[in-house]
């Protein structure tokens, strides 16, 4: 069993209004030191496969299909051996 964890953010290129809208608010929180905020997604699965590269491969098959837009997103994503598991 593997953590597969996706993390989904928007294409540098593309308008983020509601990391502006964070950022205003930290500014308003006295917060002025950042100077920028870019909100995403942070996914977390459990996937029964064989390796590492193969959980990987369903991970990266699943954002492809479903979790993440290929026209607008990027996405990366890790794999790690899930706790309470023996290593393959």
């Amino acid at each position: 069993m593997y953590t597969a964890v996706v993390t989904v953010t928007l294409r540098p290129s593309i308008l983020d209004p509601q990391g502006k809208a964070m950022q205003h608010a930290l500014h308003d929180l006295g917060h002025g030191a950042v100077q920028q905020v870019r909100a995403g997604k942070h996914i977390e699965m459990q996937i029964d496969a064989a390796s590492a590269e193969e959980a990987e491969r369903i991970a990266r098959q699943a954002c492809e299909q479903l979790l993440a837009n290929p026209v607008m997103e990027d996405f990366a994503v890790t794999v790690e051996q899930a706790e309470g598991t023996p290593a393959a």
